[in-house]
């Protein structure tokens, strides 16, 4: 690893020590030019230098350049809270990524962030180095670590960390012992919500909702911001997670989740979430059952709306909807088509600088989250900060996130439910027919269409995260849920003699509610699992196709979740930076019940020629096989369908059940399907 990106490793490890603080055990440290170092220790910088660097393996020089004027970002405090959700705090970050992006190389980039680090609110610096760094191509290989390794607090309850410091204090490296995360900590059984803690709480399912962000920003240069279809991806990677913990209340035979479409009424749940906002070294506040939203007044942490604004920005939307065009700037009319009416619309309801009129349709979605965050203190009157909402790395903990997502999709839906239904030539594949579709664990004698989950104890490095702690590897042991592997089995017969390109789209759904009801296919089509999608050559005659779940197009492993950058020798570790977005494998299948679930398991081959768009893509790269919630780094989003597609509009008025649908196709097929849920804690091997 070269200098430069020693030294990129070096400000994004222990994000609040002074960057001139010996790194990775003593052995890099960073050389500063005196001024940039911050005003406390500029007198005794010398001392400083000759004090850290003599023990030091490796220096990294750090050369003086002109710096810019970064007065702007006094707009967020150093202590204080950074706020994405903010249209104010996200302007700061995105001038301080162009900042960083216009340096005219590497070495220059890596001092300007030099000076600003030990300067700036850490949250902020480290989300817009990370974006920088995300986007430059001189800086491919540079590995960014998680907010997990750089925030730990944010992830895991601060009272592991007295523990996880005295195990590193006081035993040597190499006889340390993993320190147990608590299964479940935030409330106790006795709160109905606490059944799906494990998967609002999951790490990797956090961390998947901050890299996601990442690489898709609101603010920025242009080419940072507008990446294909960025609008229809905020749109579809939000409806797979509300439709994903949908299924998962159905494994635990609970309702959906009611969309909070009146932001009037009292919020029943409540939420303590015991982690630590690492900027303000506090807790992040708990909400207490059935508060009432009003307003939020902190200008201060760029949080100010009430009710009534957030109504009339809806309502713009929602007549932008029922009219089939969205007013731009210039008072033009912006069609929302079937094509590309669902990337305007999702660009409008983030708000980001891709919006066709942000001031008529405001910053809706993103000031809904500050609402909730602020309503323990809206107007600061207690000087508290704001809850886990107003927070990329936590929302998803809160059960509100859900219930405030449910109703930003059921605004989408509207859209969705003006277009006219898929007909026979954009659903049908002449000439190719699915003769049998299987799912079946790989491992075992198992039987077919029958998965299994269950729970895996599995071990995280956060000695990174320790700002003034012990060295070298601190590892804690948390528990998740997890699934066997498995393999579908597809048997696809293409007629005559010609060869032909299909895509096969995987999709998994409940075939029932909670309380045992079955579902039509009109409901059904919202808990529509994205599980896959692949590209395949059929020959003539018979096909058969075997494609495991570790193959997955949504998910990402184990490894590109959780593992510790800085000491990866992984292949694609070059390119380690965007392969980090990706549905965390471990929750690619739903938990299922212990006396077994039943899904549908939906199975089809579209025409590639329908399908595909101009670019160079190769599935089998490390950084292509998550695309389906997070598209491809600088190319087109590889599929032409509409995300979602076929389930993204209403059904025709004749298929009232799934199999009415399927039966219609030869190119498609429905397994049913049981998911078993075997209550047993499993180690990682």
């Amino acid at each position: 690893m070269s200098n430069i990106e020693t030294g990129f490793l070096c400000l994004m490890t222990r994000p609040m020590e002074p960057l001139f603080y010996p790194k990775y055990d003593g052995t890099v440290f960073m050389d500063l030019p005196s001024e940039y170092l911050p005003d406390r220790y500029q007198s005794i910088a010398a001392s400083l230098k000759s004090r850290f660097s003599s023990t030091a393996q490796q220096s990294v020089v750090v050369k003086p350049v002109d710096l810019p004027d970064l007065s702007y970002t006094g707009r967020v405090s150093r202590y204080g809270n950074f706020n994405l959700f903010g249209a104010a705090h996200r302007k700061v970050a995105g001038q301080l990524v162009a900042e960083l992006l216009a340096q005219p190389d590497p070495e220059s980039m890596l001092s300007v962030a030099a000076y600003a680090r030990d300067r700036l609110n850490p949250t902020l610096f480290q989300y817009s180095l990370a974006v920088a760094l995300m986007h430059r191509k001189d800086t491919g290989s540079v590995p960014i670590p998680s907010f997990l390794e750089m925030f730990p607090a944010r992830f895991v309850d601060p009272a592991l960390f007295p523990r996880l410091r005295e195990e590193g204090f006081v035993v040597q490296q190499g006889e340390r012992v993993a320190v147990e995360i608590p299964h479940t900590l935030t409330a106790s059984e006795e709160e109905p919500e606490q059944r799906l803690a494990y998967w609002r709480e999951d790490i990797g399912l956090n961390l998947h909702h901050w890299h996601w962000h990442l690489v898709y920003p609101q603010e920025g240069p242009r080419e940072v911001v507008n990446k294909d279809r960025r609008g229809e991806l905020f749109y579809y990677m939000h409806r797979q997670t509300v439709a994903r913990y949908n299924v998962e209340r159905f494994s635990n035979l609970m309702s959906t989740v009611e969309p909070m479409d009146n932001l009037r009424e009292p919020i029943p749940e409540a939420y303590f979430p015991k982690i630590l906002n690492s900027a303000l070294n506090q807790t992040y506040p708990g909400r207490p059952a059935n508060v009432v939203l009003s307003h939020v007044n902190r200008p201060e942490d760029d949080a100010v709306t009430n009710v009534l604004e957030m109504e009339s920005w809806l309502n713009r939307i929602r007549e932008a909807i029922n009219t089939g065009a969205a007013q731009a700037t210039d008072g033009t009319r912006v069609p929302l088509d079937n094509e590309t009416g669902i990337d305007v619309l999702g660009n409008m309801v983030e708000s980001s600088i891709l919006s066709v009129n942000p001031d008529h349709y405001g910053n809706w979605h993103s000031l809904g989250h500050s609402l909730i965050a602020f309503v323990h203190d809206p107007d600061n009157q207690y000087l508290e900060g704001h809850g886990v909402m107003n927070d990329v790395t936590t929302a998803m903990r809160d059960p509100t996130f859900y219930r405030f997502h449910a109703h930003v999709d059921d605004l989408f839906e509207l859209h969705k439910q003006r277009l006219t239904p898929y007909g026979v030539p954009e659903l049908s594949f002449p000439g190719v027919t699915i003769e049998a579709a299987s799912v079946q664990i790989t491992s075992g004698q198992a039987a077919r269409n029958r998965l299994l989950t269950f729970w895996q104890r599995t071990q995280v490095d956060l000695g990174t995260g320790l700002d003034f702690g012990p060295q070298g590897n601190v590892v804690a042991t948390f528990t998740h849920l997890q699934h066997a592997p498995f393999s579908y089995m597809l048997r696809v017969h293409s007629e005559g003699s010609d060869y032909r390109k299909g895509t096969v789209r995987i999709f998994m759904a409940p075939i029932y509610d909670a309380d045992g009801g079955q579902l039509l296919l009109s409901q059904q089509r919202r808990y529509m699992l994205e599980m896959d999608k692949f590209v395949v050559n059929l020959h003539p005659g018979v096909n058969r196709i075997v494609r495991r779940s570790d193959e997955s197009s949504v998910s990402i492993p184990y490894e590109r979740t959780f593992r510790r950058v800085d000491e990866s020798n992984l292949p694609g570790s070059e390119r380690f930076r965007f392969c980090n977005c990706g549905w965390p494998d471990h929750l690619l299948l739903p938990k299922g019940r212990s006396e077994g679930q039943q899904f549908d398991l939906f199975v089809m081959v579209s025409d590639y020629a329908n399908d595909s768009v101009p670019l160079d893509f190769n599935e089998k790269e490390s950084c292509n096989d998550s695309h389906s919630y997070c598209g491809l780094r600088d190319q087109l989003y590889p599929d032409r369908r509409a995300m979602g597609y076929p389930f993204d509009r209403v059904p025709t008025a004749d298929d009232h059940l799934m199999i009415d649908f399927v039966s219609r196709f030869p190119n498609m097929s429905r397994t049913v399907t049981e998911v078993i849920f075997m209550n047993t804690i499993i180690a990682r091997t």
